[in-house]
């Protein structure tokens, strides 16, 4: 298993990973890092636990948005594969979330 340190809302957290998998945990964390920038700038620093919270519940929003979209509109092998990777990114998501608490 792979370490990589990741930075959120300015500081570093090392988190575990499968080998090789360095570079896209460190894109997942960046992104998560714009999310909790963004909530913090609307709500003020509340402490990261908070932003992270909120970080992620709008990003689990988001998630659950693109599924039902896929669900009311969606049929075939396109419509398959488009769940697939996003039930594949939540997972990847809540991984990283549970190795950050």
């Amino acid at each position: 298993m792979a370490t990589v340190t990741v930075h959120v809302n300015g500081r570093p957290y090392p988190v575990g990973c499968e080998d090789g998998q360095e570079a896209h945990v460190a894109a997942l964390a960046q992104a998560f890092d714009r999310q909790v920038r963004e909530v913090g700038q609307q709500v003020g620093q509340v402490g990261d636990l908070r932003l992270f919270l909120m970080a992620a519940l709008i990003l689990a929003d988001e998630v659950q948005d693109a599924r039902a979209r896929l669900a009311e509109g969606g049929s075939g092998a396109d419509a398959r594969d488009a769940a697939t990777a996003l039930n594949s990114a939540a997972a990847r998501i809540e991984a990283l979330t549970e190795r950050l608490g």
